[in-house]
């Protein structure tokens, strides 16, 4: 992570989660994202300057004439886990963060915010050719512990089986809750999409797609040395418009690709990039999910609209 102590740094990120985030948690146990276990809560009178006006029951509102929210609930003990890619790809960072920084960001804000409504935490973390699995724990000292894990891990060890790990997580973990892949999603989509769709028949799944802006296009500098961070192979290549044009179609293709695949696999998906404010994009994709979801519940397929 950024240099310093690294508590100090652990302590500054949950601050920060907790300050721009936790606002998105109001209301009796409320998931970080609503899923198949969340239902829809009582409906109160709506207090200003206490209750977001996105959760106001309209239907009732009009009813009565007077202003109505409506809370979400979840079901209780939960148990979310995730698998956290730390591949060698992710030793690279052009913008404000390199993407492993970026990454545990992302597992530091799922994990504080699960841990604010109860549910227990839990990681596969892929590190060159080993799988290395931290038991679901509540509580600050168990995600501290893991962040720490994260952050001290080894740089330059290749690349990750990310579809052997998506298998492992969901054959040892049945009960329904929230799943988690935290990766840049570089390997073809053919390789993860199946056991992807596989877990998210049975869980609600959230992709976490980590980008770094030159992944997407390519700078006018002349000649360049190439690396590849996963084989160590390089490559002296000059960057001239045609290169840099057919880059970026690639780099499109690929991205498009990996949409689809994730779509098909039935997963959330949320993109982070470490050249914007990715809390703020946290909490975009949260409110997103949460109207989405809201939406779904008041216009059901094949039911009528109140």
């Amino acid at each position: 992570m950024s240099a310093g102590s690294p508590e100090l740094a652990l302590r500054r990120l949950e601050l920060t989660v907790l300050r721009r985030l936790d606002g998105l948690l109001h209301g009796n146990h409320q998931g970080l994202i609503p899923g198949p276990g969340s239902e829809l809560g009582d409906t109160r009178v709506y207090v200003p300057g206490e209750d977001d006006v996105r959760r106001m029951d309209w239907a009732v509102t009009a009813r009565t004439t007077t202003p109505h929210v409506r809370d979400l609930i979840a079901d209780r003990e939960l148990e979310t886990w995730a698998v956290v890619d730390l591949s060698a790809s992710m030793d690279f960072g052009t913008a404000d963060m390199e993407k492993r920084d970026l990454v545990i960001s992302a597992v530091g804000a799922i994990g504080f915010l699960a841990g604010r409504v109860g549910d227990r935490f839990g990681a596969y973390v892929l590190h060159g050719d080993q799988v290395h699995r931290y038991p679901a724990r509540g509580g600050r000292p168990a995600l501290y512990a893991l962040l720490h894990s994260l952050a001290g891990a080894p740089r330059g060890t290749g690349s990750v089986d990310l579809a052997s790990a998506v298998e492992m997580m969901a054959a040892a973990h049945h009960r329904r809750g929230l799943r988690v892949v935290v990766s840049d999603f570089l390997d073809e989509p053919g390789t993860w999409e199946r056991p992807l769709r596989r877990l998210a028949a049975r869980h609600q799944v959230l992709a976490v797609e980590v980008v770094d802006p030159r992944e997407l296009e390519l700078p006018d500098v002349g000649l360049v040395t190439l690396r590849d961070p996963e084989t160590g192979r390089t490559r002296d290549v000059h960057l001239s418009r045609k290169v840099r044009e057919r880059y970026a179609e690639a780099a499109a293709a690929q991205r498009k690709a990996t949409r689809a695949a994730l779509r098909r696999g039935g997963a959330a998906h949320m993109v982070l990039r470490t050249d914007r404010d990715w809390v703020a994009d946290i909490a975009q994709f949260v409110l997103q999910q949460r109207r989405t979801a809201h939406l779904a519940r008041r216009h059901p397929i094949g039911g009528r609209g109140k």
